[in-house]
């Protein structure tokens, strides 16, 4: 420096610190202070240039603010070089300068010029505030206080200014770079043409300046308004556009696809080395086999490397979080900077002759310090937090887009609820790990640096410490491998939980109907008590592992003072020390409680990881199965040697298939239940492994599955499915799928909207709707799976002539029909009928009954009762003619039927003999099925579940507003016993005080070493010290194990148990209003929270609590001062508090309501994936799933940045409690001993943590009671009646007749809607046959429903043998009726389940059962026979399959009142006779009530009740019905019964 300054310039005199006026020298002046910020800014412009070259973000207009900020920069220039110029002039003067005159103004003033050629730079590449110019002034405005300072003392020294130039330059030079800092504050406009000028509602942070993007001063317009009123979703903002779905997910995908294609490549590699040494022995072997053949058979496939979907994170999301990274390590290096501070000011409190300037500079360093350390660890979190953000939703959309193209077998082997997991907990486990995983690094490095400050300080002795950190770390590995290894078994038995919980809600009305619900309970309540004792277990290591990290920085510190007092004489523990090395092991305790942590999140991510890359790597559905090429052939449908499974390992389904449909032509497809009907459409779609063959389709598909799938949406958005609204096309489709009736009766018209799966609509109008997008899709091809099964006969008619059928809309569209109702055939281009899963034959009507093979047969089984005849004036004539035919014609014609040759001659014998038998009443068989569609169109009115309410039917999911009710504390408490609660807080205060007793007593030790009767007392010292140490262990262990392991399992116990017993007690309209996603979310979500989340949250909030109270206590006892600046202090804190937790507890509320939509839109779109991918539907999807997870992020967002915005203004109190801490202390340093100074301050270094923690927690506290509160809102759901009246029970043979009699009953769906059922009266005998008919909505279904209570009566009541059904239990009465439902419902588990879930019943019993439901051949064909395992809904049997199954049901319960709802609607006619010839003989002498849509079902019943708009019509025998000429009469006129 000498070379620089000169002689008479020194660089650094000793004199400047001790004195009371210190000063810097001047060489220092000129030197070092202009060229800190010089430094910093030539180091950093280059980076920075160059990230602005390659992200520009738009171009910003010249504005007032820059033009000064611009000028201001060269008068900056011109200044310095002004000082340059002046050295230049006195050098001709012979008035030599030192060198560093010329050096330092030359370097200003070129950083000047880099400064202004910046400014200009940045509005070029659109950044709107500048941190690195921000920072430069902040240098220059510091560095410049000192001489600033210096020149006015010397001045006024020596009474005047001697170099007036460049002390006038100087002040210039200040006055400027004020003004710059000042202005760059200020923000620019955004830049043009960017997304702030459009989006109506930006996110304040694009356009935020530095300091508030440092300080998240941008979000406080959101805090405020969420204090003043509770947020709604329209005060959100928009999501920045780089967290988008639409640029996460993608990005993600794509390093996906690049690692996928990388293990391939491997894969092949390794392949390629086991073919070509294989090749010799190939070519023998396979002469005609391509090589990709020998090499499946040739090559091991186990070694192949699975692609890693870790990488692809990494590579997708890497950069941004290193930004966080290098944030932390910052952070980090200052953490080190306090405790050094700590050390001088105890130094400066024994030093008597310091200056007092020294106390002070050190607190504002310390506050300086602290607040630094602050603004980086929260950008740092910010970081992490966003990439945690992003990681979900992009894992949430890859597994969205996966789930819509993988294969039938992977699908199969995840549930429904599995995947939902996947989504909702397992990328929740990576959002949470993100903002831990730079622990992994972070903490170690702190371990070495503390461990490196406390060698100095204590030397050798430090290693009994680290000795004890040591041991401890395997004690905590175990605990956290035993956590893992339950946390995995609690996720399996939720899992499990879950899964059962989604049947019951699917299946609940089935349940009631059967009165199960004790059954599943009981099941349910099995899984969660396993799940409660994984809990307790947890509980019981968490309880050990908290007393191990809370005792350890106190066993540490008890073990490393013991060894270095006794170790050597010399050795005195003084408050330097003592003190120094506490606030070190203080700040070692945050890395050592945070590893285990971090270790064992990141176990439980690798987990989740394994899940989510197993399910991403399923075999997806080859797109090539279908060859959808426009090839000129004729045939739009065409399968050569089909060979086709549901999946590559399961047995053969269709086998030798050959399929060519003529294009514009119709195909009908029949056959038996389960002989591959479905699974033929199916594989035209591509759906099922193509083993062999080839299948090309020409133009787009509409397909119509066997089960309507139908979106929870408007019914118009069910019918356009995404194609634009045309109304005169829209009004021809209602039209065509006779939907215009049902429209004027739903509430809201085409704009109503449908339940989750269609739940408010009938089957038939659920069916039709399904039909109506296809028919609106306008495709080529139509794929219909059955679709008229679920509908009245007149409008299967309808349908079929309007839609289907040669005349329909769709007529030169190629039509595939798989149908049961052999009436259309005659009318269908082409028919092919299935055999057990190949084709038997094919061919026309005519050349098929000529051929007289297996559909002759079936034919002629059927035809008698189901034949169309088309020519309807001819069979009119002919039935007249042949009215009084004699009756023993029918002999003369049953043979004549084979060898006649013309057709026509054999329709007229069918028709003999049909009109024969219509005369002859005892045949059974007398109901022929011509249907022809009536002149008078029926409309089909209401659907009897509709409300009336505005057209929601599905009520938003309420949010609480406000601050959580004490209530809902209370009810916690409740559950956990309030005396209890009571105790454990007093638990949490002993061991608090055990805490400050221990510090108080090590204060007053080190103060013996002032006095010098150190060694007398070594013993007693470290003796009351460990006693008091050890107690407050203990106290920890002993309240965690009674917080964690028993008072709060035991409310976790309860909750869940009441809000079980509620929903499932719940009427069936509560099930009608609530979707099952949200019931589920209830579950698993809010039972999960309470189960884990809340019971930490207790736990650390206590903990937190007493140490901040303890802080201040400590802090004002010392320095008395210290309480009035407590005052002001608390009031900022309680007040930035309640402004924090408004906001963040409505924030928390509008994140989880806008969660549940993610996954229920999920589950709805895994049930009808067939449905999307066939109308290609499949990106349209996609987006949707994308704005429903960006629409939760954008409440997430805000979330995560008002735990920044609070943390910056909390550490800021915390900041200042250090600050008045450490002046206090100063100022009254003759007063206080080291020791104390070191007590008090310590003490106020770790409080900011603490104030922390205990804001947040609050906050968690609150947002997850709100838990409880939901939970608390469905166990109190209004229940039916009770299920056991005991006083009132019937006797156990009850009812032994099976009278039934309705006493002027009326019934309506729910409070305020219209009656569905008035004033109906009837008797029925027992063991009478009672026919139920009536069009649509006519109140079929609820006369059912009211036998079982399932709706309770408005007036009248119902007698069943002389016990009125109201007064007595629901189970009593339920479990005596049996009744077959319209759906088949089936859940998983066993068959044997499946039919008795109580197990009251012996395998002959349940076998009898099977064999009269003619399931018997298809069980006994099953390997495993009874426990045959049924899959989700019962989804690996047919349709008809189920329905057989529900008959089992009924055949082994064999009641005396049996109610069978149109139980037929999806078999076919032979399966169909069975059924009811089954009813006939088993339920021979019991009272039956048929639903019937097929009239023929009912013709031999005893008597017949016509319903029409809730009242009874018509009630007598079909004969007497038929000769009124009425209701029953157009019916079965329609029907073509007579």
């Amino acid at each position: 420096m000498e070379l620089l300054c000169g002689r008479e310039l020194p660089f650094w005199p000793n004199l400047t610190l001790h004195s009371a006026r210190p000063d810097l020298p001047e060489c220092f002046q000129l030197s070092v202070l202009p060229w800190a910020p010089c430094i910093y800014l030539w180091v950093t412009s280059p980076l920075y240039i160059l990230y602005l070259k390659r992200n520009s973000r738009g171009y910003i207009m010249m504005s007032v603010l820059n033009r000064i900020k611009t000028a201001l920069g060269l008068i900056l220039w011109i200044v310095c070089w002004t000082d340059l110029f002046s050295s230049f002039h006195e050098m001709n003067q012979n008035h030599i300068r030192p060198p560093i005159y010329f050096v330092t103004p030359l370097i200003v003033g070129m950083t000047m010029l880099l400064a202004t050629f910046l400014i200009q730079f940045e509005r070029l590449r659109g950044v709107q505030s500048s941190g690195v110019l921000f920072i430069f002034w902040t240098i220059s405005v510091l560095c410049a206080i000192v001489p600033f300072r210096s020149k006015i003392l010397h001045a006024n020294r020596e009474n005047e200014v001697k170099d007036k130039l460049r002390f006038t330059t100087f002040y210039m030079y200040f006055g400027l770079t004020l003004s710059e800092l000042i202005l760059s504050c200020f923000n620019e406009k955004p830049p043009l043409f960017s997304s702030a000028g459009t989006d109506p509602n930006v996110c304040p942070e694009t356009t935020a300046g530095f300091l508030s993007k440092m300080t998240f001063w941008w979000f406080t317009s959101m805090a405020i308004k969420g204090y003043k009123s509770p947020l709604e979703n329209k005060d959100l903002w928009s999501l920045n556009k780089q967290d988008s779905s639409g640029l996460v997910v993608p990005d993600l995908l794509n390093q996906w696809e690049v690692e996928k294609s990388k293990a391939l490549s491997e894969q092949s590699v390794k392949d390629q080395a086991a073919y070509t040494k294989a090749d010799a022995g190939a070519e023998m072997n396979h002469v005609c086999a391509g090589p990709e053949e020998a090499q499946v058979l040739l090559s091991p496939r186990k070694e192949s490397r699975q692609p890693s979907f870790l990488r692809a994170l990494i590579r997708a999301f890497g950069p941004y979080f290193l930004i966080g990274s290098a944030y932390k390590l910052l952070q980090d290096l200052i953490t080190f900077v306090n405790p050094q501070l700590l050390r001088m000011l105890i130094d400066f409190t024994k030093n008597e002759h310091a200056p007092l300037w020294w106390g002070y500079a050190l607190a504002f360093l310390m506050f300086g310090t602290s607040l630094l350390q602050t603004l980086i660890l929260h950008q740092h979190f910010q970081y992490c937090f966003v990439t945690g953000m992003r990681l979900r939703s992009g894992i949430i959309g890859a597994i969205y887009r996966k789930s819509l193209v993988i294969t039938n077998a992977a699908k199969r082997s995840s549930t429904v609820g599995e995947v939902v997991n996947l989504m909702s907990v397992d990328a929740q486990r990576f959002m949470d790990l993100t903002t831990f995983l730079n622990m992994l690094w972070s903490a170690p490095l702190q371990i070495i640096l503390a461990l490196f400050f406390l060698w100095q300080n204590l030397g050798p002795s430090v290693l009994a410490g680290v000795a004890v950190m040591v041991l401890l770390i395997p004690f905590n590995a175990f605990i956290a491998m035993k956590t893992r290894t339950y946390q995995v078994e609690q996720m399996k038995h939720k899992d499990d939980r879950i899964k059962l919980m989604n049947e019951i809600l699917n299946g609940i009305k089935v349940l009631k109907l059967y009165a199960w619900e004790n059954s599943f309970s009981e099941k349910i309540l099995q899984i969660r008590q396993k799940e409660l004792n994984v809990l307790k277990k947890t509980a019981y290591l968490s309880a050990l592992s908290t007393m191990a990290w809370t005792s350890a920085p106190f066993l540490v510190a008890l073990t490393t003072f013991a060894v270095y007092v006794t170790v050597d004489e010399a050795n005195i523990l003084d408050a330097e020390r003592a003190f120094v090395s506490l606030s070190l092991f203080n700040i070692l305790r945050f890395p050592l409680n945070m590893l285990p942590q971090v270790i064992s999140s990141i176990v439980q991510a690798s987990v989740s990881l394994k899940r989510i890359q197993d399910f991403l790597s399923h075999d997806e559905l080859d797109p090539e199965n279908v060859d959808r090429r426009n090839n000129a052939s004729e045939y739009a449908v065409t399968v050569v040697n089909g060979k086709f499974a549901w999946a590559k390992q399961d047995q053969v389904t269709l086998d030798n298939i050959n399929v060519l449909v003529p294009q514009g032509s119709l195909l009908a497809v029949v056959g038996h239940v389960g002989c591959g009907k479905t699974s033929l459409v199916s594989a035209l779609l591509g759906e099922m492994e193509k083993l062999e063959g080839q299948i090309s389709i020409r133009g787009s598909v509409a397909y119509v599955p066997q089960q309507a799938w139908i979106q929870n949406a408007s019914l118009r958005d069910n019918i356009l499915f995404g194609r634009p609204y045309e109304e005169q096309k829209y009004r021809c489709v209602l039209e065509a799928c006779a939907l215009t009736p049902d429209l004027e009766v739903l509430p809201g018209g085409d704009q109503t909207e449908i339940g989750e799966k269609g739940i408010n609509l009938s089957g038939g109008q659920r069916q039709r709707v399904s039909l109506a997008r296809a028919l609106y899709s306008e495709s080529d091809v139509f794929l219909l799976d059955d679709p008229l099964s679920a509908v009245d006969a007149h409008v299967a008619k309808h349908i079929f002539d309007k839609v289907i059928g040669p005349e329909g809309a769709l007529k030169g569209k190629t039509r595939v029909l798989v149908t049961h109702g052999i009436s259309f055939l005659p009318q269908v281009d082409n028919i092919l009928v299935l055999v057990d899963g190949g084709v038997s034959e094919a061919g026309s009507y005519q050349e098929l009954l000529q051929q007289n093979g297996a559909f002759a047969e079936f034919l002629r089984n059927y035809s008698l009762e189901d034949i169309i005849e088309e020519q309807d004036e001819l069979t009119l004539s002919l039935v007249d003619e042949e009215e009084d035919f004699p009756d023993d014609a029918l002999s003369n014609h049953t043979d004549m039927v084979d060898n006649e040759p013309v057709v026509n001659e054999a329709r007229r014998k069918f028709m003999r003999q049909i009109s024969i038998m219509s005369n002859d009443p005892e045949n059974p068989k007398k109901m022929s099925r011509r249907r022809r569609f009536s002149e008078r169109k029926h409309s089909e009115p209401p659907v009897e579940q509709e409300e009336k309410k505005e057209n929601k039917l599905i009520q938003a999911e309420t949010t609480e507003t406000g601050r959580v009710k004490l209530k809902v504390y209370w009810e916690y408490m409740k559950a956990v016993g309030p005396l209890l609660s009571l105790f454990i807080c007093f638990l949490y205060g002993c061991q608090s005080a055990a805490a400050i007793g221990a510090n108080f007593w090590l204060s007053d030790w080190t103060n013996d070493a002032q006095l010098n009767r150190t060694q007398a007392r070594v013993e007693m010292r470290v003796g009351v010290y460990a006693a008091l140490g050890i107690s407050q262990g203990v106290l920890i262990l002993a309240n965690a194990l009674l917080c964690r392991a028993y008072s709060t399992l035991k409310a976790a116990r309860h909750t869940h148990l009441h809000m079980l017993q509620a929903i499932l007690r719940a009427p069936q309209a509560f099930f009608q209003a609530t979707p099952s996603g949200r019931v589920l979310n209830r579950f698993s979500k809010d039972v999960d929270t309470i189960d884990s989340l809340i019971p930490d949250n207790i736990d650390i909030w206590m903990r937190t609590f007493w140490y901040t109270v303890n802080v201040l206590l400590v802090c004002s006892v010392l320095t008395p001062m210290f309480l009035i600046v407590i005052v002001p202090l608390m009031l900022f804190y309680w007040w930035v508090q309640r402004f924090y937790v408004a906001t963040s507890r409505q924030l928390k509320r509008l994140e989880s309501v806008s969660r549940s939509p993610i996954y229920s839109h999920f589950s709805e779109t895994i049930t009808g994936t067939s449905v999307i991918r066939a109308y290609g539907r499949h990106g349209a999807f996609v987006l949707m799933s994308d704005m429903k997870v960006d629409e939760n992020q954008k409440s997430y967002y805000p979330g995560i940045v008002s735990n920044r915005w609070l943390g910056v203004r909390i550490e800021f109190i915390g900041n200042c409690i250090v600050l008045f801490a450490a002046l206090f202390a100063a100022v009254g340093k003759d007063k206080l001993s080291p020791g104390l100074v070191g007590l008090s301050v310590s003490y106020a270094l770790q409080v900011t943590m603490s104030l922390n923690w205990m804001v947040r927690m609050t906050s968690d506290l609150e947002s997850n009671i709100v838990a409880v509160e939901r939970v608390k809102e469905y166990s109190e759901t209004p229940t039916e009646a009770p299920w056991v009246v005991q006083d009132k029970r019937p006797p156990p043979d009850w009812p032994p007749e099976g009278n039934v009699e309705f006493v002027d009953y009326s019934v309506r769906y729910r409070e305020g809607l219209d009656l569905v059922l008035k004033n109906v009266s009837l008797k029925v005998k027992g063991g009478e046959k009672i026919g139920i008919v009536g069009r649509t909505g006519a109140g079929k279904s609820s006369m059912t429903l009211c036998l079982f209570r399932l709706l309770e009566a408005a007036n009248g009541e119902i007698v069943i043998d002389e016990v009125k059904i109201s007064e007595i239990g629901l189970h009593d009465l339920r479990s005596k009726l049996t009744i077959i439902p319209q759906e088949p419902v089936l859940f998983s588990g066993t068959l044997r389940m499946n039919l008795d879930p109580f197990e009251k019943y012996s395998d002959e019993e349940l076998w009898k059962a099977l064999e009269q439901s003619h399931l018997k051949k298809f069980v006994s064909s099953q390997s495993l026979k009874l426990d045959l395992e049924c899959s989700e809904g019962g989804e690996n049997l047919s349709v008809g399959q189920r329905q057989l199954v529900c008959l089992a049901r009924a055949l082994l319960r064999k009641t005396r009142i049996l109610v069978l709802d149109e139980a037929t609607a999806a078999v076919d006619l032979e399966t169909d006779d069975l059924i009811q010839s089954t009813i006939r003989t088993q339920f021979e002498d019991c009272t039956v009530f048929t639903i019937a849509h097929r009239l023929n079902t009912i013709m031999d019943y005893t008597r017949v009740l016509v319903l029409d708009k809730g009242e009874i019509a018509e009630f007598d025998t079909p004969a007497a019905l038929l000769a009124q000429r009425g209701i029953f009469f157009g019916m079965a006129k329609d029907a073509g019964l007579v």
